[in-house]
């Protein structure tokens, strides 16, 4: 399969704002393929039959970041499937959305794309002040006709608070100072507030680079932090990292946030954690099952603000993830031949 193959067929799968062919990206897309057949599909595929039947005879297979699952069964029924453009990474262990093993037996090539961060640290931060001002709840009962009223007023809360609070003088901690996390301590400086970090050797003593504090310990952290952003990658390492334990160290006052991966808090320790008031309030834009079901307890309780996996869905954000992944694939294609699973 080659860059001027007319047969090609590529699928790009659940672009639910219906921005791809909106793109600079696509528009590249199209210049360098004029003759390949793109389709596009809006909608979540809601079985493997459906997702099979939409991806039937393609060649090429657009994922946007892992809302798609490629199993192995799925990657089985696809005969013609020789390229997976993912935009962003995959990872290389049990987490990844794709069956590496099976596109590895396939000799189906996958085609990764970049990210820059900025818009996951945007998102993560718009969390933070709407949860530490309780703007959600008074929107809510300002659209009800109240006015000035959070509607707050759980017995198990601490007196106060559903007023908000301001960051200035707050402690922020970071767990993971990564590309995101940087970002985030030069947000939470620029609003007053005191960094503390915690992750590896490597993270911390660039933490100290950048003239902020390192935790002393993990159970530091979590203790100490008025704000507390976890910025892990999932990994099989890192499944499960934030425990019940870690999270009823945390201030009655305090703000748990989770923009990264569902899979680095332990299944239902942040509900149990809610319930006995330590962390007083999370912020959450990822979930183990997306869409968040509607019974899902995250979506009643009082002091938990969701958004529904916004990280990286801005226009810049795609036109990074798609231009990135995109000109990899073109090249890849250029070079008229199939790479092992995994490399560009």
């Amino acid at each position: 399969m080659t860059a001027t193959d007319t047969t090609m067929k590529i699928v790009v799968l659940d672009d639910f704002q219906d921005l791809v062919r909106h793109l600079d990206a696509f528009a590249l897309l199209r210049e360098r393929l004029p003759q390949a057949d793109i389709v596009v599909h809006r909608e979540w595929a809601d079985c493997d039959d459906e997702l099979v039947a939409r991806l039937a005879g393609a060649d090429i297979a657009v994922l946007i970041r892992e809302r798609t699952r490629l199993t192995r069964e799925v990657i089985e029924r696809l005969p013609r499937l020789r390229v997976i453009v993912q935009t962003g990474r995959v990872a290389r262990d049990s987490t990844a959305h794709i069956d590496i093993a099976a596109c590895t037996e396939r000799r189906i090539a996958i085609i990764e794309g970049e990210s820059d961060g900025v818009s996951a640290a945007e998102l993560t931060w718009a969390l933070v002040l709407a949860a530490r001002r309780r703007l959600p709840q008074y929107l809510r009962y300002m659209d009800q006709g109240s006015w000035q009223y959070s509607g707050l007023e759980d017995p198990t809360f601490p007196r106060g608070f559903g007023m908000g609070v301001s960051l200035d003088g707050a402690t922020l901690g970071i767990w993971g100072y990564g590309r995101i996390g940087r970002i985030l301590g030069r947000y939470g400086a620029a609003f007053g507030m005191k960094i503390l970090v915690w992750g590896s050797e490597r993270s911390r003593a660039a933490a100290l680079a950048d003239g902020f504090q390192s935790a002393p310990s993990r159970e530091a952290l979590f203790e100490q932090s008025d704000v507390l952003s976890v910025n892990l990658r999932q990994s099989d390492s890192t499944l499960a990292a934030v425990t019940y334990e870690d999270l009823s160290r945390m201030k009655p006052t305090g703000l748990f946030v989770n923009t990264s991966r569902a899979g680095v808090v332990a299944p239902g320790a942040l509900v149990r954690a809610l319930a006995q008031g330590r962390p007083g309030m999370a912020a959450l834009d990822v979930y183990d099952t997306e869409p968040l079901p509607g019974d899902d307890p995250l979506r009643h309780l009082e002091n938990c603000l969701c958004s529904p996996h916004l990280g990286y869905v801005e226009k810049n954000s795609y036109e990074i993830l798609f231009g990135s992944a995109f000109r990899n694939l073109v090249t890849h294609l250029a070079a008229g031949e199939r790479t092992a699973a995994g490399a560009p």
